[in-house]
C-alpha cells in the first residue's frame, strides 16, 4: 500500500508543484507513493469536502511554503490548523518545503525539518533540478521510515 501525500499549497505556486511532482514520479511509479491535489477535485463535487477527506488521510502532508501560501487564509488557517493537528496526534507527518523566499522561521511549522538541504528557497539554487532532488530524496527517506515503523 503506498504511503499517501497531501499537497497543501497555494494557486499561484502550481507551477512549482507540478514541477515537485514530476520528481516524484519515480516514487510513484514505484507504487511508494500517491498524492493529492485540489486541482483533482472532479467537477460536481464539494471541494472542502474533498480537501477535508485527503488531508484527514494523507500520511504526509507536504506544506508547500511561500509568501502566498502564509498570505492564503486557507491554506494558513484551516489546511495548515489540519496538518498540525494530525501530526500531533501522531497521524500525519508535515514536512514544511521552502518553495520561494519568505518569513516562516516564527511560524507554526517552524520546527519541522524542512526541504531542501538547508532550507534554502527552491527558487534561490542555482539549478532548480537539484533542489527538487534534494527534497525528493528527503521524501524518500520520510517515506522509507514510515513503511519501517509499520512493519
Amino acid at each position: 500500500m503506498p504511503i499517501s501525500l497531501f499537497y497543501s499549497y497555494a494557486h499561484s505556486d502550481e507551477d512549482l508543484r507540478m514541477k515537485l511532482e514530476k520528481h516524484l514520479a519515480l516514487l510513484k511509479r514505484q507504487n511508494v507513493i500517491s498524492t493529492w491535489h485540489d486541482r483533482k477535485i472532479e467537477a460536481g463535487s464539494e471541494w472542502k469536502t474533498q480537501i477535508d477527506v485527503h488531508i484527514n488521510h494523507a500520511q504526509i502532508i507536504l506544506l508547500l511554503i511561500s509568501p502566498d501560501f502564509i498570505a492564503s487564509d486557507y491554506c494558513y488557517d484551516v489546511e495548515l490548523k489540519q496538518a498540525l493537528e494530525r501530526h500531533k496526534k501522531g497521524l500525519a507527518q508535515v514536512i514544511p518545503i521552502i518553495l520561494r523566499p519568505v518569513h516562516w522561521q516564527n511560524a507554526p511549522f517552524s520546527q519541522f525539518q524542512a526541504l531542501p538541504t538547508d532550507a534554502k528557497p527552491i527558487t534561490l539554487w542555482s539549478n532548480e533540478d537539484s533542489a527538487f532532488l534534494s527534497v525528493a530524496q528527503g521524501i524518500r527517506r520520510a517515506v522509507e521510515s514510515l513503511m519501517k515503523a509499520a512493519l
